[in-house]
């Protein structure tokens, strides 16, 4: 099994789709990554010798940020934004959605379930007439 940058790439993929597995690697860098190691896109994790996993290795340290590094520099830009106050920032700290999205309906992967009614105790019985 392959271990790269804290990660475990599934064995039984391609090389090329088993690398974005790995926080900060998509589709174009996976490739770039791949002809920087010299390997084949198309061979498999569990086809990959130890020299080739450690051209990997010292490809993506070379030129990339990955997983906690990445992780780190994406919410230091959050809270850089949320610093400034600026329209971005406020909206990740009210935690809706930032990038112009409708918020009337929708938009529950940020704002979360719904609250539903909430209802004051005794508020349903009917308040006593005065002086009747």
């Amino acid at each position: 099994m392959a271990r790269i940058s804290g990660v475990d790439l599934p064995r039984r993929k391609q090389i090329v789709y088993a690398l974005r597995y790995i926080y900060g690697i998509g589709k174009s860098t996976s490739f770039a990554i791949c002809k920087a190691a010299n390997l084949p896109t198309s061979k498999k994790v569990e086809e990959l010798s130890e020299a080739d996993v450690k051209a990997i290795r010292d490809a993506i340290e070379a030129n990339y940020k990955v997983e906690g590094d990445a992780r780190r520099e994406v919410q230091q830009n959050i809270k850089r934004l949320m610093d400034l106050g600026c329209y971005r920032g406020l909206r990740h700290r009210k935690g809706l959605p930032v990038r112009g999205q409708r918020t009337h309906t929708n938009a529950r992967t940020r704002k979360g379930p719904r609250k539903g009614l909430q209802r004051r105790p005794g508020a349903g019985a009917p308040s006593p007439k005065p002086g009747g």
